[in-house]
């Protein structure tokens, strides 16, 4: 196996894998040396003092809180949600037994028997010509008569 070295590039000739050394290699490699700044910024990244574990401990208790609040406030709002639902069934249940009523009571009304009542027994007549009084309605849905 014959090998060649051109521009940092090595060409390998030949069919078989080399045999790689790795612990020669990692024995060889030249360990860094550390600074004593370096080291000295490590140990105070490690090292943790009482304000800071006090800190620490009162952003957890203070997002534990926040954390209460959000699920009491989502727990609310859910029962609310269900309420609005519940009494809008009611509403529109009532809604349509009102509409049956109303429906029930406007068929069991017969007009005819109403005039022949009102003109036989009340002796009610037909508004004449001279009676009927008509008003220009001034906007509102409603009016009111204050004299003559």
């Amino acid at each position: 196996m014959a090998q060649t070295r051109r521009n940092n590039v090595t060409y390998m000739y030949g069919n078989t894998a080399r045999q790689l050394d790795v612990r020669r290699e990692l024995q060889e490699a030249p360990r860094k040396q550390l600074s004593h700044e370096t080291r000295k910024n490590r140990d105070k990244a490690t090292h943790m003092n009482v304000h800071y574990v006090l800190f620490l401990a009162g952003a957890l208790c203070l997002c534990a809180v926040v954390l209460m609040h959000y699920v009491q406030l989502q727990s609310d709002l859910t029962s609310k949600v269900k309420m609005v639902s519940r009494l809008e069934s009611q509403l529109n249940n009532l809604q349509l037994a009102n509409e049956e009523d109303y429906n029930h009571v406007v068929s069991s009304v017969d007009l005819e028997e109403i005039r022949k009542i009102a003109i036989g027994e009340l002796g009610m007549t037909y508004a004449k010509e001279g009676q009927i009084i008509k008003y220009e309605k001034a906007g509102s849905d409603y009016m009111r008569k204050v004299s003559e």
